[in-house]
């Protein structure tokens, strides 16, 4: 196990990279879901969501 975590010496690279990466996908996900629901709330603000053509 320690061999792979070491990955040939190049751990000490490898993790920092894997983490900023995974840190950033998880920051795109989460300002695309706000972004989503922010879109959502104006159209429902203004009659234009699913939902309310739906009770029409």
């Amino acid at each position: 196990m320690g061999g792979f975590l070491s990955m040939g010496g190049h751990g000490a690279y490898i993790w920092p990279a894997y983490g900023i990466a995974v840190a950033a996908l998880g920051g795109l996900l989460i300002w695309s879901l706000r972004a989503r629901a922010k879109v959502q709330r104006e159209l429902q603000d203004r009659g234009l969501d699913r939902r309310a053509r739906e009770r029409r």
